[in-house]
């Protein structure tokens, strides 16, 4: 009997066995990993053989991800994976309801905004659906951010750390398309069991044009609320047309929200001397000396926020715009749909201010930009901003509000928003004023008109007092 147990061992001795399929590899691991091909030679490099394995072949095409500074494959994966047992597709009847109920949308805002719809066809998508669906805008939005972060860290590392880590060093880049991929596919499957529309983390994310509603997620909002079903879904799907009408109705909106994020990445420095510095004190505090090949050491070393960015002054104020453009865009919906909804919708009371809730426990919008560039998006602002909207509204009328969307110029800014109430009032003084400009222009001009009529016909001008006035 053999001494290696189900036939791993060498090959059979027989010559007339030797040949045969199988021999001496019951189990057909030869065939596997390239031992025993045509003439019994072996062949086939490692990638070639791990690639022939289902585990190993994922993790290759993982590894071999070029697309950009974040795994994509690798986030998809992941956040597709968490919702495997709490997804449900939608149905033919949600549909039909979401269309029906995004329609009446556009109905009712047609009354309180001149912006026209912004929506060319609505849509209820899975939570699945949504990860699938969204991910282009996202790629949009944090590759800048992720790239940026990576060339910092490692232009920050001082030149002995980089020669230690040695033959690592050229997969750095791989590794951190993995962890931003993992990262990023965690907060994508969580905002997925949560998000209600296509707009709610206060961006555009679906194709352009699409309205959107989940209505598993759309389900749970409206738990416990005591209001019907429809009502809830309407009043969501007023939220929804509203925005889309902003984005698409002003152009440098998307582009003005995409540049504060990336003005952020763009800010990205690391304090090299402060890591040289952390470097010496944690290799001197660990036992033996810092090793480059004891995983622990690296963990302990990364784990020192030694490698964390310091927040600039520009990034600040990136974030500072960035907050603040949020909070308009949150302010001018909420605003639109409480004038959309008025006394046809019963619980327009209790659905906002379950929405209010929402946010200020952290709801995904503000999960979404912490996660990203560690903005907290502060309730108060929405409520200032909501104020300017209706007070303009009320005070101006609709046209007006929404005039201030014609540039960016107009808009409050966040000093604005800490008194409400005297932005609005200087927009009157401010359209006094311009009516008083264009007055004077209007007589600049009719004085102009009528100086070539005192004008002599040897090109010389009759002095005002010998002008004959009009009969």
């Amino acid at each position: 009997m053999s001494d290696v147990p189900f036939g791993f061992g060498p090959p059979d001795r027989d010559p007339e066995r030797r040949d045969q399929p199988g021999s001496g590899d019951p189990f057909g691991f030869g065939a596997l990993f390239g031992f025993g091909g045509p003439g019994g030679a072996g062949g086939g490099s490692p990638e070639d053989l791990l690639g022939k394995m289902p585990l190993f072949a994922e993790l290759q095409k993982l590894m071999n991800w070029s697309g950009g500074p974040v795994n994509w494959d690798l986030a998809r994966q992941g956040a597709i994976s968490s919702l495997a047992t709490g997804t449900q597709p939608t149905s033919e009847a949600e549909r039909g309801a979401v269309a029906e109920a995004l329609r009446l949308a556009d109905l009712w805002l047609d009354q309180v905004t001149d912006l026209p719809s912004g929506a060319d066809r609505p849509l209820a998508w899975s939570r699945v659906e949504w990860i699938e669906q969204t991910l282009p805008a996202w790629s949009a939005l944090i590759d800048p951010l992720a790239e940026k972060v990576v060339a910092a860290m490692t232009a920050a590392l001082p030149q002995e750390a980089m020669a230690m880590a040695g033959p690592l060093a050229g997969i750095m880049g791989q590794m951190g398309g993995l962890m931003f991929g993992a990262q990023v596919g965690q907060a994508l499957g969580r905002l997925a069991g949560e998000v209600v529309t296509g707009t709610e983390v206060g961006l555009p994310l679906a194709p352009a044009g699409s309205a959107v509603l989940v209505p598993q997620n759309v389900a749970s909002f409206a738990e416990g609320l005591d209001r019907p079903d429809d009502e809830v879904r309407l009043f969501l799907a007023l939220r929804e047309a509203a925005s889309l009408r902003l984005f698409a109705h002003v152009p440098w909106l998307r582009q003005q929200l995409h540049d504060a994020v990336h003005a952020y990445a763009r800010g990205i420095t690391i304090d090299r001397e402060a890591i040289e510095r952390g470097l010496t004190d944690a290799m001197g505090s660990m036992e033996g000396g810092f090793d480059p090949s004891n995983p622990e050491a690296i963990q302990e070393l990364l784990g020192s926020g030694l490698l964390e960015p310091e927040e600039t002054p520009e990034q600040q104020m990136a974030l500072r715009r960035l907050e603040t453009l949020l909070a308009l865009v949150e302010g001018w919906i909420d605003a639109v749909v409480a004038a959309a909804a008025g006394e046809r919708l019963p619980g327009h009371g209790a659905l906002a201010e379950t929405m209010r809730r929402r946010r200020a426990s952290g709801g995904p919008a503000e999960q979404t930009f912490a996660t990203l560039v560690g903005l907290q998006l502060r309730p108060r602002r929405l409520r200032d901003a909501a104020t300017v909207w209706g007070a303009m509204a009320q005070r101006y009328g609709t046209a007006e509000r929404d005039r201030l969307w014609s540039h960016p110029d107009l808009l409050p800014t966040s000093d604005d928003l800490d008194e409400p109430m005297d932005f609005v009032a200087r927009q009157g003084v401010d359209d006094e004023l311009r009516a008083l400009s264009a007055e004077a222009e209007d007589a600049g001009t009719g004085e102009s008109t009528d100086e070539p009529a005192a004008e002599g016909t040897d090109g010389g001008t009759t002095p005002p007092d010998d002008a004959t006035p009009a009969s």
